[in-house]
């Protein structure tokens, strides 16, 4: 595994600076009047949807990093050989599919159908050759619609975050802001047969794939944190990208994970 530059092993349990909530190429910057409070208000203040974080990803969690990543480049031979990789690492076929299907919010639905063609395909694959994949669970709940979906969505963004999300462009296009609200935070992240942090990681993983992300990127870094993920974790996620996906995401995530930390490091 290439060396890489040294992070602070330290939870970044503070996390003043700029964060913008990134899907669908959006980006959402805040001024220094709000970084100060935010500063102020954060505190130690995570998501946590599973058990408290280790310093060390799990063989699943590190197994999504490359499945979303190369799903979200389109690169479907080495989709089927990082789904089968995360197959025999313990993914279940709902973990493997959660991803493919929130891949639509980042790199569009073409990709997301194409992945989940590869999906399937894989795991018809192993079943002939007879291995018997854990087919996981369905959400725990019904999602909800209209209004409530919206007012769900929105809650979800302020607790990943950290605060209120807004800014110009929502003024711009309020569209948007109710798309990200209502399709990414709503519909995807109230589907709880994947935890937040593995959604996050998804999320890097696909974002690490796309040039020109690299802000959206940064801000899912900081998220990921929220979701309890350690400083060290994220850093390891980074290697993982760097060995099994390749330079460029290697290097488009450990600069996303430098800046994300760089108001903590002393």
């Amino acid at each position: 595994m290439r060396n890489t530059t040294r992070i602070d092993r330290r939870v970044a349990s503070h996390r003043p600076g700029i964060i913008a909530a990134a899907a669908l190429g959006v980006t959402l910057a805040f001024g220094a009047a709000a970084q100060s409070q935010y500063a102020k208000e954060s505190g130690n203040m995570t998501v946590q949807h599973t058990a408290p974080a280790t310093d060390t990803l799990s063989a699943q969690q590190q197994a999504i990093l490359p499945i979303a990543a190369f799903a979200a480049a389109g690169d479907m031979g080495k989709l089927d050989a990082a789904l089968n990789a995360g197959l025999d690492a313990g993914l279940t076929i709902s973990d493997a599919r959660e991803v493919l299907i929130q891949l639509y919010a980042y790199a569009g639905f073409p990709r997301s159908l194409n992945a989940l063609t590869e999906l399937m395909k894989t795991v018809d694959a192993r079943k002939q050759h007879g291995t018997h994949d854990a087919p996981g669970r369905k959400p725990s709940h019904s999602i909800p619609t209209g209004d409530a979906l919206l007012a769900a969505g929105k809650a979800n963004q302020t607790k990943l975050v950290g605060q209120p999300v807004a800014g110009p462009i929502f003024e711009f296009a309020p569209a948007i802001g109710e798309y990200l609200q209502s399709h990414l935070f709503g519909a995807i992240f109230e589907r709880d047969n994947l935890d937040w942090q593995n959604r996050e990681l998804a999320t890097v993983g696909m974002l690490s794939a796309l040039p020109g992300a690299e802000a959206q990127l940064q801000s899912h870094m900081h998220m990921s944190m929220n979701t309890g993920l350690t400083a060290r974790q994220m850093q390891q996620a980074v290697e993982v990208l760097d060995a099994r996906v390749g330079a460029d995401s290697g290097r488009r995530a450990r600069e996303a994970l430098q800046r994300a930390l760089a108001p903590a490091q002393h």
